[in-house]
This record gives C-alpha cells, structure tokens and sequence, in this order.
C-alpha cells in the first residue's frame, strides 16, 4: 500500500507577531507560552531533540529555548538526555486526566466496544474526537499482522479527509462546522474532497446513511468507514474501521461499525 505523509503541522501554541521583541523583558505570562510552544515543538520532531531544533520548530531565540527547557526540567515536564531533550512522564500523566482520557471517560467506555469491533472485522479500530479542523485519535487497536497506517494515539488528521472527521461533522451544530469549511480544504491524494459543495453534499449523506466513507482521501489504497458517537444528539466523537482497499467489504464493515457505536452512546447516556 502507497501512503502520503501529511505535511508537518505547524505549532498549535501561536508564534509571535512580526518584529515582536524576543529578548528583552521576560514576564510571566509571555514566558509560559514560549514554553508552551516548546512542549509543541517535540510533536513535530523526534523523540531526543536538541535546543536548536526546539527553538526553531517553536519560533523563539535558542538562548530563551535553553532557559525556558531548564526551567521545564527542573518542574519535571521534560527529561535532558545528554545535550538533548525528550518529553517525561509526567507529561503523559497528565494528557491522560484530560476529560476524555480519564477513568469512566469516553475512552472507558467505548473501549469494551472497540475491542469487540476490532474482533469481529480483524482491522484496525479507531476512536477520535474533533478538535478544530482536525480529529485526534483517542485510542488505536490493531495487531502486529495489520497493514501500517498514517495514524497514531495523540495524533490528528484534517476532519474533512476522514471517515471519522466526516462523521462527527454530520452530526455537529452549524457553529462547529461553519469554521471548518471555511478554510481551503487539505488535499492528500488525488481523491480527497477539495471543494466545499461536494463536502457538504457528502455530510448530508451520512446523515442519512449513519456512516461515513474515506475512500483512499488520506491516503492511497486505504479506505476507512466510521459512524458518529452521538449524545444528546449530537456527535461526540466516532469510531472507525481503516484496512487496505484490497478485498475489504466496506458495506459490511459499516454494519459491523453502526452498531459498535450505537453500544458507545448508549454508555454515554446520561
């Protein structure tokens, strides 16, 4: 299977203005977010990175990446290996207390299903949440036999490419996916949606149907179908099976994923 890599995603934490000072005075409020941009800047790099390539990927002076990382060390965020840095545990501890991380959270309780759904198709599972214009994948199930795929637990993917983006816009208020069509669509391959007309023409059909299609738009020879976690109704998130185009009964897989996650809202419920 050919997979495009997606570009490199630019910091989430905003860079400074043009022609704002860098070094000068350091106040408080001003040196938490440049420390905020280097926690960012290792999601874009390799796991050890050295204060070089950490100031550049966040935009800041090396000299201020050198005193903001030891500071970071210091509080426990990072671990200094040598002359480089990787992130610590305590970084993870807390990204698994955020609400749907949490114990009874979404991730809980969608997992029993998710384990099921990934026994019964023999593919790989996904869970996500929309974030922006993005989803970010919750939770991953696969086996050591499962063709490798673009994603991974913490990653994100543009919402308008995936089955999962797809299918929690389908089933989100106007004021969530007004902002998302309202920037130019990402192209992946030559399948993926560019044009808001089709998008919106699609999200009206899985209204419908319940499920939602990526038919190789991330990427080429990989197709995935996932249907909405819906509460109060409205999408909370949504589920999915991904596996190589090859062979794979999508409209089977979609029954297969309709009733996992009708399990999940269920769960959810109240």
């Amino acid at each position: 299977m050919t997979t495009m890599a997606r570009p490199e995603t630019a910091s989430r934490i905003s860079a400074p203005l043009p022609g704002a000072p860098e070094q000068g005075s350091f106040d408080t409020s001003t040196s938490v977010l440049k420390a905020l941009r280097l926690l960012d800047a290792f999601g874009t790099a390799s796991q050890q990175v050295g204060v070089s390539e950490l100031a550049r990927q966040a935009g800041i002076h090396k000299s201020t990446a050198f005193r903001l990382l030891t500071t970071l060390a210091q509080g426990g965020f990072i671990d200094r290996v040598g002359s480089k840095y990787r992130l610590s545990w305590r970084v993870f501890e807390l990204g698994n207390r955020v609400e749907h991380c949490a114990p009874q959270g979404l991730r809980d309780l969608a997992l029993p299903y998710l384990s099921e759904l990934f026994t019964v198709s023999g593919r790989t599972v996904h869970l996500a949440v929309l974030n922006g214009p993005d989803v970010v994948y919750l939770e991953k199930i696969h086996s050591h036999k499962s063709t490798r795929l673009p994603t991974a637990i913490g990653g994100r993917m543009p919402a308008t490419c995936s089955a999962l983006g797809k299918a929690i816009l389908a089933f989100s208020d106007k004021t969530v996916v007004d902002p998302v069509l309202a920037i130019p669509l990402p192209r992946f391959t030559q399948y993926s949606i560019t044009q808001t007309s089709r998008l919106i023409a699609q999200l009206h059909k899985v209204q419908q149907e319940g499920v939602a299609y990526d038919r190789e738009e991330v990427a080429l020879g990989l197709t995935c179908v996932a249907a909405p976690v819906i509460r109060h109704g409205r999408a909370v998130a949504a589920i999915s099976v991904s596996s190589p185009t090859n062979g794979f009964n999508a409209a089977a897989t979609a029954e297969m994923v309709r009733h996992a996650s009708k399990g999940i809202s269920r769960a959810l419920v109240p």
